[in-house]
């Protein structure tokens, strides 16, 4: 799996999930800080990543696409915790998401459930 990690989250996560084997790029790494969503899930679709946000304008837009791709993981209600923290949660549960993701996904992980909403919504 490949992901694209969005602004609202730090790059830690990326380099942590780069350390687990993943391929994974912040949108640092291709100067798309500031980048409107439409344009970081057209990369993302682009390169077959999964959008990993804080930002649930990425499921909203995902809905409406009618698309099964790409996949996005909204992380939710962690952002209390250190982003390895965040990072260790994902990693926790990507074995168990991977199918899912590569189906086409939209998925939550919150302090206490993980949530899969299968695309096209």
């Amino acid at each position: 799996m490949k992901f694209l990690i969005d602004n609202a989250l730090s790059p830690v996560l990326s380099n942590a999930l780069q350390a687990a084997g993943y391929d994974s790029k912040h949108v640092r790494d291709y100067q798309m800080q500031a980048a409107a969503d439409v344009e970081i899930l057209a990369r993302a679709k682009i390169e077959e990543r999964i959008v990993v946000s804080a930002d649930t304008d990425f499921g909203t837009l995902l809905s409406q696409s009618g698309q099964s791709t790409p996949s996005a993981i909204l992380i939710r209600r962690l952002g209390d915790r250190h982003p390895s923290k965040q990072a260790a949660i994902l990693i926790a549960n990507l074995p168990a998401l991977k199918d899912d993701l590569l189906a086409g996904a939209v998925v939550v992980i919150d302090e206490n459930r993980v949530r899969i909403r299968r695309l096209p919504v």
